[in-house]
Protein backbone atom coordinates (compact mmCIF):
# COMPACT_ATOMS: atom_id res chain seq x y z
CA UNK A 1 0.00 0.00 0.00
CA UNK A 2 2.58 2.40 0.65
CA UNK A 3 4.50 2.14 -2.55
CA UNK A 4 0.92 2.51 -4.45
CA UNK A 5 0.79 5.73 -2.88
CA UNK A 6 3.99 7.01 -2.67
CA UNK A 7 4.20 6.15 -6.86
CA UNK A 8 0.23 8.34 -6.54
CA UNK A 9 1.93 10.63 -4.55
CA UNK A 10 4.97 10.97 -6.89
CA UNK A 11 2.92 11.47 -9.74
CA UNK A 12 0.93 14.08 -8.21
CA UNK A 13 4.46 16.09 -7.50
CA UNK A 14 5.43 15.58 -11.06
CA UNK A 15 2.15 17.13 -12.03
CA UNK A 16 2.30 20.49 -9.76
CA UNK A 17 5.84 20.77 -10.78
CA UNK A 18 5.12 20.45 -14.45
CA UNK A 19 1.93 22.98 -14.07
CA UNK A 20 4.40 25.34 -12.12
CA UNK A 21 6.73 25.22 -14.42
CA UNK A 22 4.33 26.36 -17.42
CA UNK A 23 3.63 29.14 -15.77
CA UNK A 24 6.85 30.26 -15.38
CA UNK A 25 6.90 29.88 -19.18
CA UNK A 26 4.18 31.33 -20.23
CA UNK A 27 4.91 34.17 -18.31
CA UNK A 28 8.09 34.76 -19.67
CA UNK A 29 6.68 34.37 -22.84
CA UNK A 30 4.10 37.27 -22.45
CA UNK A 31 6.15 39.60 -20.34
CA UNK A 32 9.31 41.36 -22.35
CA UNK A 33 12.10 43.55 -20.27
CA UNK A 34 11.38 47.48 -21.89
CA UNK A 35 15.15 48.87 -22.49
CA UNK A 36 15.35 51.23 -19.35
CA UNK A 37 19.44 51.83 -20.24
CA UNK A 38 19.62 55.87 -18.94
CA UNK A 39 21.69 56.82 -21.84
CA UNK A 40 19.98 54.48 -24.20
CA UNK A 41 23.27 53.18 -25.94
CA UNK A 42 21.47 49.38 -25.76
CA UNK A 43 17.95 50.61 -26.88
CA UNK A 44 16.63 49.76 -29.81
CA UNK A 45 13.72 52.52 -30.80
CA UNK A 46 10.78 51.65 -33.22
CA UNK A 47 10.48 52.86 -36.65
CA UNK A 48 6.92 53.44 -35.92
CA UNK A 49 7.53 56.31 -33.66
CA UNK A 50 8.06 58.91 -36.41
CA UNK A 51 4.76 58.47 -37.15
CA UNK A 52 6.01 57.28 -41.23
CA UNK A 53 3.57 57.21 -43.78
CA UNK A 54 3.54 53.63 -44.73
CA UNK A 55 1.70 51.24 -47.63
CA UNK A 56 0.61 47.68 -47.26
CA UNK A 57 0.91 46.12 -50.66
CA UNK A 58 0.24 42.42 -51.55
CA UNK A 59 1.57 40.09 -54.43
CA UNK A 60 0.86 36.55 -55.88
CA UNK A 61 3.41 34.32 -56.97
CA UNK A 62 3.98 30.86 -57.99
CA UNK A 63 7.71 30.81 -56.37
CA UNK A 64 8.12 32.53 -52.87
CA UNK A 65 11.03 34.56 -53.63
CA UNK A 66 8.26 36.27 -56.66
CA UNK A 67 10.52 34.79 -59.89
CA UNK A 68 8.88 34.30 -62.62
CA UNK A 69 6.27 37.37 -62.07
CA UNK A 70 4.07 38.36 -59.49
CA UNK A 71 0.69 40.25 -59.14
CA UNK A 72 -0.67 42.33 -57.48
CA UNK A 73 -3.88 41.85 -55.64
CA UNK A 74 -4.20 44.34 -53.02
CA UNK A 75 -2.75 47.77 -51.90
CA UNK A 76 -4.02 50.00 -48.64
CA UNK A 77 -1.96 53.54 -49.46
CA UNK A 78 -2.96 55.23 -46.82
CA UNK A 79 -1.79 52.31 -44.16
CA UNK A 80 -2.84 52.94 -40.52
CA UNK A 81 -0.93 50.43 -38.17
CA UNK A 82 -3.60 50.77 -35.58
CA UNK A 83 -6.65 51.07 -37.87
CA UNK A 84 -8.42 47.54 -37.97
CA UNK A 85 -9.63 46.49 -41.52
CA UNK A 86 -11.10 43.42 -43.83
CA UNK A 87 -11.30 43.25 -47.26
CA UNK A 88 -12.42 40.49 -49.98
CA UNK A 89 -10.20 40.37 -53.51
CA UNK A 90 -10.60 38.23 -56.21
CA UNK A 91 -7.66 36.47 -56.86
CA UNK A 92 -6.76 35.03 -60.36
CA UNK A 93 -5.43 31.73 -60.18
CA UNK A 94 -2.31 30.85 -62.52
CA UNK A 95 -3.29 27.73 -64.69
CA UNK A 96 0.08 25.84 -62.88
CA UNK A 97 -2.16 26.17 -59.33
CA UNK A 98 -5.00 25.04 -60.98
CA UNK A 99 -3.62 21.80 -62.08
CA UNK A 100 -2.96 20.98 -58.52
CA UNK A 101 -0.02 23.94 -57.93
CA UNK A 102 0.68 25.86 -55.53
CA UNK A 103 0.31 29.96 -54.68
CA UNK A 104 2.30 32.11 -52.27
CA UNK A 105 1.05 35.85 -51.28
CA UNK A 106 4.17 38.85 -50.78
CA UNK A 107 3.22 40.82 -47.82
CA UNK A 108 5.23 43.97 -48.38
CA UNK A 109 4.58 47.12 -45.64
CA UNK A 110 6.79 49.63 -47.41
CA UNK A 111 7.17 53.77 -47.50
CA UNK A 112 4.22 54.93 -49.38
CA UNK A 113 4.53 56.54 -52.49
CA UNK A 114 7.38 53.92 -53.87
CA UNK A 115 7.58 50.42 -54.70
CA UNK A 116 8.30 47.66 -51.87
CA UNK A 117 11.12 46.26 -54.45
CA UNK A 118 12.77 50.30 -54.22
CA UNK A 119 12.23 50.55 -50.58
CA UNK A 120 15.51 49.38 -48.62
CA UNK A 121 12.99 49.88 -45.40
CA UNK A 122 10.29 47.64 -46.30
CA UNK A 123 9.47 44.31 -44.21
CA UNK A 124 7.29 41.39 -46.18
CA UNK A 125 6.90 37.98 -45.52
CA UNK A 126 5.92 35.19 -47.67
CA UNK A 127 2.45 32.83 -46.70
CA UNK A 128 1.10 30.18 -48.59
CA UNK A 129 -2.64 30.84 -49.25
CA UNK A 130 -3.01 27.00 -50.96
CA UNK A 131 -2.44 23.91 -49.16
CA UNK A 132 -2.90 20.17 -49.74
CA UNK A 133 -5.67 17.74 -47.93
CA UNK A 134 -7.08 14.90 -48.87
CA UNK A 135 -10.58 15.67 -50.18
CA UNK A 136 -13.58 14.60 -48.03
CA UNK A 137 -15.49 11.84 -50.08
CA UNK A 138 -19.13 12.82 -51.38
CA UNK A 139 -22.05 11.69 -49.52
CA UNK A 140 -25.01 10.12 -50.73
CA UNK A 141 -28.00 8.21 -50.68
CA UNK A 142 -27.41 4.44 -50.37
CA UNK A 143 -30.84 3.53 -51.37
CA UNK A 144 -31.07 6.19 -53.94
CA UNK A 145 -28.02 7.06 -55.15
CA UNK A 146 -28.49 10.53 -54.70
CA UNK A 147 -26.14 12.29 -54.08
CA UNK A 148 -25.66 15.21 -51.14
CA UNK A 149 -24.77 18.28 -53.27
CA UNK A 150 -26.37 17.79 -56.77
CA UNK A 151 -29.77 16.06 -55.71
CA UNK A 152 -28.25 13.39 -59.13
CA UNK A 153 -27.93 9.91 -58.84
CA UNK A 154 -24.04 9.33 -58.51
CA UNK A 155 -22.79 7.71 -61.91
CA UNK A 156 -19.24 6.13 -61.22
CA UNK A 157 -17.90 6.62 -64.69
CA UNK A 158 -18.22 10.48 -64.55
CA UNK A 159 -15.45 12.16 -64.13
CA UNK A 160 -16.51 15.96 -63.18
CA UNK A 161 -19.59 17.72 -62.22
CA UNK A 162 -21.03 20.49 -63.93
CA UNK A 163 -21.10 23.91 -62.36
CA UNK A 164 -17.23 25.34 -61.52
CA UNK A 165 -18.62 27.46 -59.51
CA UNK A 166 -15.67 28.65 -57.22
CA UNK A 167 -17.93 30.38 -54.38
CA UNK A 168 -20.24 27.26 -54.43
CA UNK A 169 -16.97 24.78 -53.16
CA UNK A 170 -14.89 25.23 -56.40
CA UNK A 171 -16.29 22.01 -57.89
CA UNK A 172 -16.04 19.87 -54.42
CA UNK A 173 -17.11 16.25 -54.73
CA UNK A 174 -16.48 16.71 -58.77
CA UNK A 175 -15.64 13.51 -60.46
CA UNK A 176 -12.14 11.54 -59.18
CA UNK A 177 -10.26 14.48 -58.22
CA UNK A 178 -12.70 14.24 -55.03
CA UNK A 179 -12.87 10.41 -54.66
CA UNK A 180 -9.14 10.25 -55.16
CA UNK A 181 -6.89 9.31 -51.60
CA UNK A 182 -4.11 11.49 -52.70
CA UNK A 183 -4.11 15.19 -51.67
CA UNK A 184 -5.07 17.93 -54.04
CA UNK A 185 -4.62 21.74 -53.58
CA UNK A 186 -7.27 23.84 -51.69
CA UNK A 187 -7.51 27.31 -51.76
CA UNK A 188 -7.16 29.46 -48.05
CA UNK A 189 -9.54 31.70 -48.39
CA UNK A 190 -8.39 33.46 -45.21
CA UNK A 191 -5.11 35.75 -44.87
CA UNK A 192 -4.92 37.56 -41.66
CA UNK A 193 -2.05 40.17 -41.13
CA UNK A 194 -0.53 41.81 -38.13
CA UNK A 195 1.45 44.21 -37.17
CA UNK A 196 2.82 44.91 -33.26
CA UNK A 197 1.52 48.49 -32.34
CA UNK A 198 3.26 49.59 -29.11
CA UNK A 199 6.18 51.57 -29.46
CA UNK A 200 8.14 49.16 -27.04
CA UNK A 201 12.39 49.80 -26.93
CA UNK A 202 13.53 46.67 -27.09
CA UNK A 203 17.63 45.66 -24.95
CA UNK A 204 19.73 44.69 -27.37
CA UNK A 205 21.20 42.88 -24.21
CA UNK A 206 17.67 40.72 -23.40
CA UNK A 207 16.10 40.64 -26.84
CA UNK A 208 13.37 37.58 -27.03
CA UNK A 209 14.78 34.83 -29.48
CA UNK A 210 11.24 34.38 -30.60
CA UNK A 211 11.09 37.96 -31.78
CA UNK A 212 14.46 38.14 -33.13
CA UNK A 213 14.08 36.28 -36.78
CA UNK A 214 11.00 38.66 -36.66
CA UNK A 215 13.24 42.27 -36.37
CA UNK A 216 14.48 44.14 -39.03
CA UNK A 217 16.98 46.74 -37.78
CA UNK A 218 18.88 49.22 -39.49
CA UNK A 219 21.18 52.22 -38.26
CA UNK A 220 19.67 55.61 -37.92
CA UNK A 221 23.26 58.07 -36.58
CA UNK A 222 23.58 56.23 -32.95
CA UNK A 223 20.38 54.95 -32.64
CA UNK A 224 19.11 51.42 -33.96
CA UNK A 225 15.78 51.71 -35.18
CA UNK A 226 13.67 48.30 -35.85
CA UNK A 227 11.19 48.49 -38.78
CA UNK A 228 7.64 47.16 -38.07
CA UNK A 229 7.21 44.12 -36.74
CA UNK A 230 4.91 42.29 -39.46
CA UNK A 231 3.14 38.94 -38.65
CA UNK A 232 1.35 36.84 -40.31
CA UNK A 233 -1.08 34.62 -38.39
CA UNK A 234 -1.03 30.97 -39.85
CA UNK A 235 -3.44 30.15 -36.61
CA UNK A 236 -6.29 31.56 -38.60
CA UNK A 237 -6.32 29.59 -41.36
CA UNK A 238 -9.25 26.66 -40.62
CA UNK A 239 -9.77 23.83 -42.70
CA UNK A 240 -13.69 24.83 -43.02
CA UNK A 241 -12.42 28.07 -44.45
CA UNK A 242 -10.72 25.90 -47.50
CA UNK A 243 -12.24 25.28 -50.85
CA UNK A 244 -10.90 22.76 -53.42
CA UNK A 245 -9.28 24.23 -56.73
CA UNK A 246 -9.70 22.41 -59.70
CA UNK A 247 -9.25 23.30 -63.51
CA UNK A 248 -12.14 25.25 -63.78
CA UNK A 249 -11.48 27.67 -60.94
CA UNK A 250 -10.62 30.80 -62.62
CA UNK A 251 -11.02 32.92 -59.79
CA UNK A 252 -11.49 32.90 -56.16
CA UNK A 253 -12.22 35.23 -53.26
CA UNK A 254 -9.94 36.14 -50.47
CA UNK A 255 -10.20 37.35 -47.66
CA UNK A 256 -7.43 39.95 -46.17
CA UNK A 257 -7.54 40.60 -42.51
CA UNK A 258 -5.64 42.82 -40.50
CA UNK A 259 -5.72 44.31 -36.87
CA UNK A 260 -2.33 45.71 -34.81
CA UNK A 261 -1.51 43.16 -31.72
CA UNK A 262 0.35 43.52 -28.60
CA UNK A 263 4.10 42.51 -28.51
CA UNK A 264 3.14 39.75 -25.72
CA UNK A 265 0.20 38.44 -27.85
CA UNK A 266 3.03 38.18 -30.53
CA UNK A 267 5.47 36.07 -29.00
CA UNK A 268 2.50 33.75 -27.26
CA UNK A 269 1.37 33.43 -31.09
CA UNK A 270 4.50 32.55 -32.08
CA UNK A 271 5.33 29.61 -30.23
CA UNK A 272 1.61 28.60 -30.37
CA UNK A 273 2.37 28.77 -34.19
CA UNK A 274 5.91 26.66 -34.22
CA UNK A 275 4.25 23.92 -32.29
CA UNK A 276 1.76 23.30 -34.28
CA UNK A 277 4.26 23.34 -36.76
CA UNK A 278 6.69 21.03 -34.68
CA UNK A 279 3.01 18.70 -34.68
CA UNK A 280 2.78 18.29 -38.45
CA UNK A 281 5.89 17.42 -38.46
CA UNK A 282 5.62 14.59 -36.29
CA UNK A 283 2.63 13.42 -38.60
CA UNK A 284 -0.29 15.01 -37.63
CA UNK A 285 -2.41 16.21 -40.91
CA UNK A 286 -3.95 19.17 -41.62
CA UNK A 287 -7.25 18.18 -39.79
CA UNK A 288 -5.55 17.36 -36.71
CA UNK A 289 -3.36 20.28 -36.55
CA UNK A 290 -6.40 22.37 -37.41
CA UNK A 291 -8.77 21.39 -34.05
CA UNK A 292 -5.24 21.94 -31.89
CA UNK A 293 -6.02 26.19 -33.98
CA UNK A 294 -9.21 25.88 -32.81
CA UNK A 295 -8.39 26.31 -29.46
CA UNK A 296 -6.32 28.94 -29.92
CA UNK A 297 -8.10 31.07 -32.47
CA UNK A 298 -11.61 30.92 -31.19
CA UNK A 299 -11.05 31.57 -27.64
CA UNK A 300 -10.10 34.52 -25.88
CA UNK A 301 -6.29 34.44 -23.65
CA UNK A 302 -7.87 33.96 -20.33
CA UNK A 303 -10.19 30.89 -21.29
CA UNK A 304 -7.46 29.66 -23.14
CA UNK A 305 -5.51 29.85 -20.06
CA UNK A 306 -8.65 27.50 -18.11
CA UNK A 307 -8.23 25.77 -21.04
CA UNK A 308 -5.02 24.56 -19.75
CA UNK A 309 -5.34 23.91 -16.64
CA UNK A 310 -8.22 21.70 -17.80
CA UNK A 311 -6.87 20.53 -20.11
CA UNK A 312 -3.51 19.28 -17.42
CA UNK A 313 -6.04 17.82 -14.87
CA UNK A 314 -7.92 15.80 -17.31
CA UNK A 315 -4.52 14.56 -18.33
CA UNK A 316 -3.67 13.45 -14.97
CA UNK A 317 -7.31 12.19 -13.66
CA UNK A 318 -7.01 9.69 -17.06
CA UNK A 319 -3.41 8.67 -15.85
CA UNK A 320 -4.89 8.19 -12.21
CA UNK A 321 -8.08 6.46 -13.43
CA UNK A 322 -6.54 4.37 -16.04
CA UNK A 323 -3.42 2.57 -13.29
CA UNK A 324 -6.68 2.15 -10.64
CA UNK A 325 -8.38 0.40 -13.17
CA UNK A 326 -5.79 -1.97 -14.30
CA UNK A 327 -5.06 -2.41 -10.64
CA UNK A 328 -8.38 -3.15 -9.49
CA UNK A 329 -9.07 -5.74 -12.32
CA UNK A 330 -5.65 -7.30 -12.12
CA UNK A 331 -6.27 -8.24 -8.60
CA UNK A 332 -9.90 -8.76 -9.35
CA UNK A 333 -10.46 -13.04 -9.00
CA UNK A 334 -14.40 -12.98 -8.66
CA UNK A 335 -17.15 -11.06 -10.21
CA UNK A 336 -19.64 -10.98 -7.56
CA UNK A 337 -21.85 -8.15 -7.32
CA UNK A 338 -19.75 -7.12 -10.78
CA UNK A 339 -22.40 -6.92 -13.87
CA UNK A 340 -20.48 -8.75 -16.56
CA UNK A 341 -23.23 -8.19 -19.24
CA UNK A 342 -22.24 -4.21 -18.45
CA UNK A 343 -18.54 -4.88 -19.06
CA UNK A 344 -19.27 -6.85 -22.00
CA UNK A 345 -21.27 -3.66 -23.27
CA UNK A 346 -18.49 -1.31 -22.24
CA UNK A 347 -16.29 -3.39 -24.72
CA UNK A 348 -18.36 -3.55 -27.59
CA UNK A 349 -19.29 0.35 -26.92
CA UNK A 350 -16.41 1.62 -26.70
CA UNK A 351 -14.59 -0.44 -29.99
CA UNK A 352 -17.99 1.05 -31.50
CA UNK A 353 -17.00 4.45 -30.97
CA UNK A 354 -13.05 4.57 -31.03
CA UNK A 355 -14.29 2.84 -35.27
CA UNK A 356 -16.39 5.85 -35.58
CA UNK A 357 -14.31 9.00 -33.94
CA UNK A 358 -12.15 6.96 -36.43
CA UNK A 359 -13.94 6.91 -39.72
CA UNK A 360 -15.22 10.96 -38.81
CA UNK A 361 -11.87 11.59 -38.99
CA UNK A 362 -11.62 12.87 -35.36
CA UNK A 363 -8.58 14.95 -33.95
CA UNK A 364 -6.14 12.54 -32.11
CA UNK A 365 -6.88 14.50 -28.93
CA UNK A 366 -9.94 12.12 -29.11
CA UNK A 367 -8.92 9.34 -30.74
CA UNK A 368 -5.79 8.12 -28.98
CA UNK A 369 -7.75 8.47 -25.75
CA UNK A 370 -10.29 6.58 -27.10
CA UNK A 371 -8.01 3.92 -28.92
CA UNK A 372 -6.07 3.11 -25.15
CA UNK A 373 -9.50 2.65 -23.66
CA UNK A 374 -10.59 -0.02 -26.09
CA UNK A 375 -7.64 -2.18 -25.54
CA UNK A 376 -8.39 -1.59 -21.40
CA UNK A 377 -11.91 -2.50 -22.08
CA UNK A 378 -10.87 -5.61 -24.15
CA UNK A 379 -8.58 -6.75 -21.49
CA UNK A 380 -11.46 -6.29 -18.77
CA UNK A 381 -13.27 -8.64 -20.96
CA UNK A 382 -10.83 -11.56 -20.65
CA UNK A 383 -10.71 -11.09 -16.61
CA UNK A 384 -14.00 -10.53 -16.56
CA UNK A 385 -15.44 -13.89 -18.21
CA UNK A 386 -12.00 -16.05 -16.70
CA UNK A 387 -10.93 -16.29 -20.72
CA UNK A 388 -7.37 -17.67 -21.01
CA UNK A 389 -6.11 -18.58 -24.48
CA UNK A 390 -3.95 -21.13 -26.10
CA UNK A 391 -2.29 -21.39 -29.23
CA UNK A 392 -2.46 -24.71 -31.34
CA UNK A 393 -0.58 -24.78 -34.64
CA UNK A 394 -0.82 -21.09 -34.71
CA UNK A 395 -4.72 -21.14 -33.88
CA UNK A 396 -6.15 -20.16 -30.71
CA UNK A 397 -7.73 -22.34 -28.18
CA UNK A 398 -10.54 -20.02 -26.06
CA UNK A 399 -11.00 -21.73 -22.37
CA UNK A 400 -14.10 -19.89 -20.19
CA UNK A 401 -13.59 -20.39 -16.32
CA UNK A 402 -16.78 -22.05 -14.17
CA UNK A 403 -18.61 -19.25 -12.07
CA UNK A 404 -19.45 -20.07 -8.20
CA UNK A 405 -22.32 -20.01 -6.53
CA UNK A 406 -22.20 -16.09 -5.41
CA UNK A 407 -20.90 -15.32 -9.04
CA UNK A 408 -24.27 -17.22 -10.21
CA UNK A 409 -26.71 -15.51 -8.18
CA UNK A 410 -25.07 -12.31 -9.71
CA UNK A 411 -25.21 -13.01 -13.00
CA UNK A 412 -29.12 -13.82 -12.46
CA UNK A 413 -29.63 -10.60 -11.00
CA UNK A 414 -27.75 -9.42 -14.93
CA UNK A 415 -29.68 -11.48 -16.76
CA UNK A 416 -32.77 -10.09 -15.42
CA UNK A 417 -31.56 -6.81 -15.84
CA UNK A 418 -30.74 -6.96 -19.59
CA UNK A 419 -34.07 -8.70 -20.18
CA UNK A 420 -35.96 -5.44 -18.87
CA UNK A 421 -34.05 -3.67 -21.29
CA UNK A 422 -34.06 -5.40 -24.25
CA UNK A 423 -37.57 -4.68 -24.88
CA UNK A 424 -36.94 -0.74 -25.27
CA UNK A 425 -33.55 -0.99 -26.82
CA UNK A 426 -33.72 -3.17 -29.45
CA UNK A 427 -36.92 -1.73 -31.09
CA UNK A 428 -35.27 1.65 -30.58
CA UNK A 429 -31.88 0.79 -31.88
CA UNK A 430 -33.46 -0.80 -35.21
CA UNK A 431 -35.91 1.64 -36.19
CA UNK A 432 -33.15 4.41 -36.00
CA UNK A 433 -30.89 2.30 -38.38
CA UNK A 434 -33.72 2.20 -40.75
CA UNK A 435 -34.50 5.73 -40.23
CA UNK A 436 -31.00 6.66 -40.95
CA UNK A 437 -30.79 4.37 -43.44
CA UNK A 438 -34.23 5.97 -45.69
CA UNK A 439 -33.54 10.01 -44.64
CA UNK A 440 -30.25 10.12 -44.56
CA UNK A 441 -26.75 9.96 -46.87
CA UNK A 442 -23.95 8.58 -45.89
CA UNK A 443 -20.33 7.73 -47.70
CA UNK A 444 -20.40 3.90 -48.21
CA UNK A 445 -22.92 1.24 -46.41
CA UNK A 446 -19.37 0.46 -43.68
CA UNK A 447 -20.31 4.74 -42.46
CA UNK A 448 -23.64 3.99 -42.12
CA UNK A 449 -23.74 0.54 -40.29
CA UNK A 450 -20.78 2.32 -37.68
CA UNK A 451 -22.95 5.25 -37.53
CA UNK A 452 -26.30 3.56 -36.29
CA UNK A 453 -24.50 1.07 -33.79
CA UNK A 454 -22.81 4.60 -32.62
CA UNK A 455 -26.08 6.83 -32.49
CA UNK A 456 -27.09 3.56 -30.88
CA UNK A 457 -24.49 3.52 -27.98
CA UNK A 458 -24.98 7.45 -27.45
CA UNK A 459 -28.43 7.59 -27.54
CA UNK A 460 -29.37 4.15 -24.90
CA UNK A 461 -26.03 3.18 -24.52
CA UNK A 462 -25.93 4.46 -20.93
CA UNK A 463 -29.21 2.20 -20.56
CA UNK A 464 -26.72 -0.67 -20.77
CA UNK A 465 -24.42 1.17 -17.54
CA UNK A 466 -28.47 0.43 -15.28
CA UNK A 467 -27.74 -3.25 -14.93
CA UNK A 468 -24.47 -2.29 -12.51
CA UNK A 469 -26.78 -0.15 -10.79
CA UNK A 470 -29.34 -3.08 -10.40
CA UNK A 471 -26.91 -5.60 -9.04
CA UNK A 472 -26.13 -2.79 -7.01
CA UNK A 473 -29.73 -2.53 -5.60
CA UNK A 474 -30.58 -5.93 -5.41
CA UNK A 475 -27.22 -7.09 -3.44
CA UNK A 476 -27.74 -3.88 -1.25
CA UNK A 477 -23.78 -3.13 -1.39
CA UNK A 478 -21.29 -1.63 -3.55
CA UNK A 479 -18.49 -3.02 -2.12
CA UNK A 480 -17.52 -4.47 -5.21
CA UNK A 481 -16.44 -1.44 -7.29
CA UNK A 482 -13.52 -0.01 -8.11
CA UNK A 483 -14.42 2.92 -5.94
CA UNK A 484 -10.93 4.79 -6.74
CA UNK A 485 -10.96 4.51 -10.42
CA UNK A 486 -15.01 5.70 -10.07
CA UNK A 487 -13.76 9.14 -8.36
CA UNK A 488 -11.18 9.68 -11.33
CA UNK A 489 -13.89 8.75 -13.95
CA UNK A 490 -16.53 10.96 -12.89
CA UNK A 491 -13.72 14.55 -11.53
CA UNK A 492 -13.01 13.30 -16.10
CA UNK A 493 -16.45 13.28 -16.89
CA UNK A 494 -17.30 16.55 -15.90
CA UNK A 495 -14.00 18.21 -17.18
CA UNK A 496 -15.38 16.37 -20.45
CA UNK A 497 -18.44 19.00 -19.97
CA UNK A 498 -16.24 21.54 -20.62
CA UNK A 499 -14.04 20.32 -23.35
CA UNK A 500 -17.19 19.74 -24.92
CA UNK A 501 -17.35 22.98 -26.16
CA UNK A 502 -13.80 23.86 -26.69
CA UNK A 503 -12.82 20.84 -29.09
CA UNK A 504 -14.42 20.08 -32.27
CA UNK A 505 -15.83 16.49 -31.70
CA UNK A 506 -19.15 14.93 -33.37
CA UNK A 507 -22.58 16.11 -31.78
CA UNK A 508 -23.59 12.94 -30.47
CA UNK A 509 -19.92 12.74 -28.86
CA UNK A 510 -20.36 16.01 -27.20
CA UNK A 511 -24.09 14.83 -25.87
CA UNK A 512 -22.97 11.18 -24.44
CA UNK A 513 -20.47 13.79 -22.08
CA UNK A 514 -23.76 14.95 -20.17
CA UNK A 515 -25.33 11.67 -20.24
CA UNK A 516 -22.49 10.03 -18.37
CA UNK A 517 -22.51 12.92 -15.79
CA UNK A 518 -26.30 11.46 -14.46
CA UNK A 519 -24.95 7.69 -14.79
CA UNK A 520 -21.89 8.89 -12.09
CA UNK A 521 -24.44 10.52 -9.78
CA UNK A 522 -26.53 7.82 -9.45
CA UNK A 523 -23.30 5.61 -8.22
CA UNK A 524 -22.66 8.14 -5.72
CA UNK A 525 -26.21 7.94 -4.59
CA UNK A 526 -25.64 4.41 -3.99
CA UNK A 527 -22.41 4.83 -2.44
CA UNK A 528 -24.51 7.16 0.57
CA UNK A 529 -26.78 4.90 0.57
CA UNK A 530 -24.94 1.26 0.77
CA UNK A 531 -21.97 2.62 2.81
CA UNK A 532 -19.03 0.59 3.25
CA UNK A 533 -17.08 -0.51 6.87
CA UNK A 534 -13.35 -1.48 4.75
CA UNK A 535 -12.12 -2.75 8.08
CA UNK A 536 -14.66 -5.59 8.47
CA UNK A 537 -14.87 -9.15 5.80
CA UNK A 538 -17.81 -8.09 3.72
CA UNK A 539 -20.74 -10.52 2.36
CA UNK A 540 -18.42 -11.80 -0.38
CA UNK A 541 -15.81 -12.53 2.28
CA UNK A 542 -13.17 -9.74 1.23
CA UNK A 543 -11.75 -7.42 3.30
CA UNK A 544 -10.64 -3.84 2.10
CA UNK A 545 -8.49 -2.80 5.00
CA UNK A 546 -5.00 -4.34 3.48
CA UNK A 547 -3.46 -3.50 6.57
CA UNK A 548 -4.02 -4.63 10.00
CA UNK A 549 -4.46 -1.95 12.57
CA UNK A 550 -2.55 -3.87 14.95
CA UNK A 551 -0.54 -7.04 15.74
CA UNK A 552 -2.93 -10.47 16.42
CA UNK A 553 -3.16 -10.91 20.16
CA UNK A 554 -2.04 -14.32 21.41
CA UNK A 555 -3.76 -16.37 24.38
Amino acid sequence: MFLKTSFTTLIVGVFVVYVLHTCWVMYGIVYTKPCDSPKGDNCITPFLAGNPKLQLSIYTALRPNGEGGHTLIHKEENFDVNSKFERIVSVSLPKKTRNNGTLYALIFVHQAGITPWADPRQVHLVAKVTTYMVPKPPEISLISGEDQTHGQKEEPQQTQHGDGNPAAGGGVGSGATSTSDHPVSHWRSRLTLNIVGDHFLFDKEYLPSDVHRYLRVFQNGKKMVYLPLLFVDELSNRVKDLVEINSTSMELPLTISYDSISLGRLRFWIHMQDAVYSLQQFGFTEKDADEIKGIFVDTNLYFLALTFFVAAFHLLFDFLAFKNDISFWKQKKSMVGMSSKAVLWRCFSTIVIFLYLFDEQTSLLVLVPAGIGTIIEVWKVKKAFKIQVFWKGGKPTFLFGKLDESERRTEEYDTLAMKYLSYLLYPLCIGGAVYALIFLRYKSWYSWLINSLVNGVYAFGFLFMLPQLFVNYKLKSVAHLPWKAFMYKAFNTFIDDVFAFIITMPTSHRLACFRDDVVFLIYLYQRWLYPVDKTRVNEYGVSYDDKPKGKTHRD
